[in-house]
């Protein structure tokens, strides 16, 4: 192609502007209508179409951002393309017309606009237009042409057609003949407006004077510039053959299926000679000009002018197909004569529709309102007819439907709210059916997940949790484990547990336990005593990590187990320092004689504070017993002259723990003639060696350890809400004055008349100073009551009992009677004794005499 070629692609090119500027400006609603553009072939890489981001009303700026493209079927070439800075449409690549519409006519590219953020579809043709790119050309540069000398003036020769690829005036629109004095052209048209050469005769032959006449035979096309082919024509004078075959008509039409098998016969030709002998004998074939695409499909029978077919149809790619088909005797100077065969293809419903997944946004989030668009589907039957109509469908019992925008386009959206934990993925099979008989149809399915929401709360796996602990635990050792699930996923389902702020006996929750917030394990931080604390409870709270997010409360009873930590305690009678405690029995006691009742408490519970009585030493086994229950000494037998009369007993108290704890208390039983009227205390004491022991004091027990039991009780109580007092105020509040009460500081009574009781308590080791109150009113008369009480008076037992008398006339030394020193202390380590074993009131007397 030379510079005549680039001059005709300028004027064509103008030509097109000029089309786009009469055409006005494409429709601003691309919904209601499209986009046409016409742009010539063959331009360079770059070359300007259209402003597609001002024709569509869209913003330049966004173009990017919203994924502006163009949407092409999978292996179709991308000829077009969108400069997504600027919004011009321009050539991507060389566009030949001549390959990319093989038929002529009306040449377009069908393009699919698509932008997301919202999504929208626009269509757009653009029509290719043709330029004078191709010149004509002929089968063959040299024909022979052979013509009997005989043939009349005016006789037609049907020369070969040059082919131009180009349409419309491009193509070939004449010929033209060299000067010569024998033959003149002329130019026929056929019914598709191509054109062909004839020859015609003007001067009679003689072969005997010209035995050959070469021309030269120029096929013209009407492009600007012209472009031109030749070909030479050799024309042989022959002998006489004064007949030329014939066909029957003209031309033919015939139909045929596209799905036609090959070798099925398309048409029987026919064609007579009325020569006889060779120069009648006809044979039959596809004249010279005949299209390549005609010669695969179609085969002509040399002899019997049958027209087979020879390859497969395609109605979607040629629905017509025109043979040209010559007959030729087989006498000199032969002349062919032509006819046209028009096969018309029928459409068969040979091609399933094609569906393609045009854009897909996915996944989709849960709370997605119903009419979100999901997908951009358009489908595509290569037929036509009924054969080419589509319907498409979703498969049932999913939450989506398919709406149509254009003509086999579908939009797939959502029809109710979405439920990623009840279905976290759909599978949506898309049906595409064509309206043929029988129909064809195409499936084809989209995954579509879906996104989460933090639209759950977590949950706990147990209403509330109860758990047991030992007391006396380690520490950090583990007591539990809480779980909760969230149905959520990823960071929505992410939970972390946390100890809601609270306070158990005046102290923070979280100086008692601790919760891992990860795994849910909980820890106590500190060691548990079931003695200060039996249960308490917490609340625990899981939360997600989504945004906003989620938390659920559970709440956890933690229940302190008992575990025998705590030894018996005797209470009745109380062992004193460096003496056990005495008592009188009567000879003349009976068997079963009631001597007195032990007494202990146990802080523990349970099993662990459950009490027996044993007796483990005695001077005469055989003499008393003491019940396993009760702690009631009985006699066994009477007293007989033999048995001794200081009767040593120690009587073993052990709980029900295990292993078990036990208690011991030593008894020195006097066995006396006649009971004294007074009643004495339990024991005497063994006083210091600096006070003196030259007038013994007689102390009697004037009332049951029943009643003494049950105003040791009233006491705690009352001692525990006043606390420890100054001993100069409990002299003055409570009454207790020297002339009554020798156990208070200031009255110390003689020595020589006080006899100290052996009841003796012994503190722990390791315990600090006790405080001690006088409590006068709360006994029987001539008792003052010493309460001692630690520090932590309300984790403190106490021990008491001195015995209060006045003074007598011939006590010398008053102020020898007591000491301070021998208060009775217990310590603050001791526990507040366990009731739930305790006897009853009428089993806890103390030892007493009658």
């Amino acid at each position: 192609m030379g510079a005549g070629a680039g001059s005709g692609r300028g004027q064509l090119f103008l030509r097109s502007l000029l089309f786009l500027l009469l055409a006005g400006p494409p429709a601003r609603h691309p919904a209601r209508g499209q986009l046409r553009y016409a742009v010539p072939e063959e331009l360079e890489h770059g070359a300007f179409v259209a402003n597609l981001g001002e024709d569509l009303g869209l913003d330049v700026s966004t173009l990017s951002a919203r994924r502006f493209r163009i949407v092409s079927r999978a292996g179709a070439r991308q000829h077009l393309e969108v400069n997504l800075e600027n919004g011009i449409l321009f050539v991507n690549e060389r566009i030949d017309r001549e390959e990319v519409c093989e038929a002529g006519g009306t040449c377009l590219l069908h393009l699919q606009l698509l932008v997301e953020s919202p999504l929208e579809l626009y269509r757009v043709e653009v029509e290719v237009l043709d330029i004078n790119d191709h010149a004509p050309t002929f089968p063959w540069q040299e024909y022979v042409l052979e013509v009997a000398e005989s043939a009349v003036l005016g006789a037609r020769f049907p020369l070969e057609s040059a082919q131009d690829p180009d349409v419309g005036t491009n193509s070939v629109h004449t010929y033209r003949l060299s000067p010569n004095g024998f033959f003149s052209l002329e130019v026929q048209t056929r019914s598709d407006a191509s054109k062909f050469a004839e020859l015609v005769l003007e001067r009679a032959l003689d072969r005997e004077q010209q035995r050959l006449h070469r021309v030269l035979l120029t096929a013209l096309d009407g492009g600007v510039p012209e472009r031109s082919g030749t070909a030479h024509i050799l024309i042989t004078v022959l002998d006489a053959n004064d007949n030329v075959p014939a066909f029957d008509q003209p031309s033919y039409g015939v139909s045929l299926p596209e799905d036609a098998p090959a070798g099925t016969l398309v048409i029987q030709l026919n064609a007579t000679d009325l020569d006889e002998g060779p120069n009648g004998e006809i044979e039959y074939s596809f004249s010279g000009h005949a299209p390549p695409r005609v010669r695969e499909l179609f085969h002509v029978e040399p002899r019997s002018g049958q027209v087979l077919l020879k390859g497969r149809l395609d109605y979607e790619r040629a629905s017509l197909h025109e043979l040209y088909v010559q007959a030729k005797d087989r006498g000199p100077s032969a002349v062919a004569v032509h006819c046209r065969v028009l096969v018309h293809l029928l459409d068969v419903n040979d091609n399933a529709p094609e569906v393609t997944l045009t854009s897909v946004s996915t996944p989709v989030l849960e709370d997605a309102p119903p009419g979100t668009v999901i997908a951009v589907i358009s489908v595509l039957d290569r037929d036509s007819g009924d054969n080419g109509r589509v319907s498409c469908e979703v498969g049932p019992n999913v939450p989506f439907e398919l709406r149509s925008s254009f003509r086999n386009y579908y939009t797939l959206v959502t029809t109710q709210a979405l439920d990623r934990e009840a279905v976290p993925e759909y599978n949506v099979s898309i049906t595409a059916r064509d309206m043929g008989s029988p129909a064809l149809l195409t499936r084809s399915t989209l995954t579509i997940p879906v996104s989460d929401v933090n639209d759950n709360a977590p949950r706990f796996l147990q209403p509330s949790y109860s758990v047991y602990v030992m007391e006396n635990n380690a520490p950090g050792a583990s007591i539990c484990s809480v779980s909760a699930l969230d149905p959520d996923c990823q960071q929505n389902a992410y939970l972390s547990y946390s100890i809601a702020d609270g306070h158990i006996h005046g102290m923070p929750v979280g100086t008692y336990v601790s919760i891992n917030s990860d795994s849910g394990h909980m820890y106590a931080l500190r060691s548990l005593d079931y003695e200060q604390i039996r249960s308490f409870q917490i609340q625990v709270q899981a939360q997600d990590a989504g945004f906003p997010p989620l938390s659920a409360n559970v709440t956890v009873h933690i229940f302190v187990l008992d575990q025998n930590d705590n030894a018996p305690v005797i209470v009745s009678p109380m062992p004193r320092n460096g003496s056990v405690a005495t008592e009188l029995v009567p000879r003349s006691a009976r068997p079963g004689y009631l001597v007195g009742t032990v007494s202990a408490v146990d802080a523990d519970a349970g099993l662990n504070s459950r009490l027996s009585y044993q007796l483990l030493q005695a001077t005469d086994f055989t003499l008393f017993s003491v019940a396993p229950d009760t702690g009631e000494l009985r006699t066994l037998r009477s007293f007989l002259e033999q048995d001794a009369s200081r009767q040593q007993l120690v009587v073993q108290v052990r709980d029900g723990g295990q292993p078990a704890l036990s208690a011991t208390v030593s008894l020195l039983l006097s066995v006396v003639e006649t009971m004294p009227q007074t009643l004495s205390d339990f024991s005497e004491f063994s006083l210091p060696p600096e006070v003196s022991s030259s007038s013994p004091l007689t102390l009697y027990l004037l009332v049951s350890l029943g009643s003494i039991s049950f105003t040791f009780l009233l006491a705690i109580l009352i001692l525990t809400a006043i606390r420890c007092r100054g001993e100069r105020r409990s002299r003055q509040g409570d009454g207790c004055s020297p002339p009554r009460c020798h156990c208070c500081p200031g009255a110390r009574p003689s020595s020589d008349g006080l006899k100290t009781s052996n009841l003796t308590a012994q503190p722990p080791a390791g315990t600090t100073a006790a405080t001690c109150l006088d409590v006068p009113a709360g006994g029987p008369p001539g008792y003052c009551y010493k309460v001692c009480l630690g520090p932590e008076s309300a984790q403190s037992d106490f021990m008491f009992l001195k015995p209060c008398s006045p003074p007598r006339n011939n006590e010398k030394d008053p102020g020898k009677r007591s000491r301070p020193e021998q208060h009775l202390q217990v310590s603050k380590e001791a526990k507040q004794p366990n009731t739930d074993w305790l006897p009853p009131s009428t089993q806890r007397p103390a030892l007493k005499r009658y």
